[in-house]
């Protein structure tokens, strides 16, 4: 009940800017979270192997990859008002181009197309929120926006399993219901671009906050310091992506899969999952103010492990969906945390390189994790490829944990107080 009244009363006090985006990022997101559950089932019913599904999810993540920096480097001097217009509208009509696309050819080059686009709102929403708020007021708005973002999926994902079973049990063909809701979700995200218009630019009081310490004589030493804590950020992103990209893009594959489950269920279990790490990120800040936004970062990965390995291992559907789920809220509620901690030690002229300099890293985990994924599954099976991909996620979770915490905790207290002061 305090979160939920946190969350009203913070909701009256947001700028109109934060509104607008809000209701743009619900859109957007409605229509990546179809796509997200859908897709990869969508390119399995053409009668491709697990093999293609692995070769779509590399060649869009190197494709968001690539464009990250240069995404991040127009940001910081173009409009994130147009970028993020332009993003939705790109995307969406990539999505429904998707939705009908069969051959090989069309597949990866759509995908590639998805990838770029893509780009332009991971990219973009953290600094446009930056510019948007106060520093005092971050941590909570990084939480109200990653859960926003999770909440929306949860539409898109059981919104479309549930839409997708109803044309089928209709009489529609698997091919043409799974058509239809990813067009269905192309035109949402395509749409988000109509609330960003009517958004204006930011306030000039919101930008002094970070030119104030960066006189002509400290810059120099700003710009070394923002670089090794970019470097410092980018390294336990790219630890953290090549983990979730064995895992994460084929968590419906691997229930429907294993425990022969039908696209309602995978759905459902999915946006379940969403609602409880919703849940996990707005009690996020307070675990911050006690213990330090660095150790809470590193408390939730940690806690996430044993789950993960539960779910890779078991044969009962019950203890997999209940083990997927925690550690689906415990992995994802240090995701604000990291974003505030990031934007508090990086300067505001060099935010948008810095957000998709992590990005990016992240990315390139999931694009090279694709085949290796797809060549252990086909290698050994649905039983121990998974096992092992769980496996392999978690050792790799564990020294991400333990490089974060090392190469920040030196600034634990300073952060902490910053944090206490929410």
């Amino acid at each position: 009940m305090h979160v939920l009244h946190a969350l009203t009363s913070g909701w009256k006090h947001l700028g109109r800017n934060i509104k607008l985006f809000f209701l743009a990022n619900l859109l957007y997101q409605i229509g990546t979270g179809m796509f997200s559950v859908l897709y990869n089932l969508y390119i399995q019913a053409l009668g491709y192997s697990d093999t293609m599904n692995g070769t779509i999810v590399s060649v869009q993540s190197l494709a968001t990859a690539l464009i990250f920096i240069p995404i991040g480097l127009i940001a910081d001097r173009v409009s994130h008002r147009f970028l993020l217009m332009l993003g939705a509208l790109l995307t969406g009509v990539t999505f429904m181009g998707r939705a009908f696309a069969g051959a090989e050819s069309g597949l990866i080059v759509l995908a590639v197309a998805a990838g770029l686009f893509a780009a332009f709102f991971q990219v973009i929403a953290v600094p446009f929120l930056a510019e948007n708020t106060d520093k005092e007021q971050r941590l909570k708005m990084f939480s109200f926006h990653f859960s926003l973002v999770l909440a929306a999926q949860v539409l898109g994902s059981s919104g479309g399993g549930f839409l997708a079973d109803l044309l089928q049990q209709a009489g529609w063909d698997k091919i043409r219901s799974l058509q239809a809701v990813l067009f269905i979700g192309g035109a949402a995200s395509a749409v988000a671009f109509v609330p960003l218009m009517f958004v204006k630019p930011a306030k000039a009081k919101v930008m002094i906050e970070a030119r104030e310490p960066e006189t002509p004589a400290k810059l120099p030493v700003h710009a070394k310091e923002d670089w090794k804590t970019i470097l410092k950020f980018t390294l336990a992103q790219l630890i953290v992506g090549t983990g979730s990209g064995l895992v994460v893009p084929y968590l419906n594959l691997y229930f429907s899969n294993r425990f022969a489950v039908s696209l309602t269920a995978v759905g459902v279990l999915i946006s379940l999952g969403q609602v409880m790490t919703i849940v996990s990120m707005l009690i996020g800040p307070t675990l911050a103010r006690r213990v330090g936004p660095v150790k809470a970062v590193v408390l939730f990965q940690m806690m996430s492990l044993p789950f993960l390995l539960l779910t890779g291992f078991t044969n009962l559907l019950f203890i997999a969906s209940l083990s997927f789920l925690f550690r689906q809220a415990l992995m994802n509620a240090a995701n604000p945390i990291q974003s505030s901690i990031m934007v508090d030690r990086v300067s505001d002229a060099r935010r948008g390189i810095a957000n998709s300099m992590t990005q990016t890293a992240f990315m390139l985990g999931w694009a090279t994790m694709g085949p290796v994924q797809s060549f252990l599954l086909t290698s050994y099976g649905t039983y121990w490829g998974y096992a092992i991909t769980f496996s392999m996620t978690g050792v790799l979770y564990i020294s991400a944990s333990a490089i974060y915490y090392f190469m920040f905790k030196e600034r634990r207290t300073s952060a902490s107080k910053a944090a206490a002061s929410l």
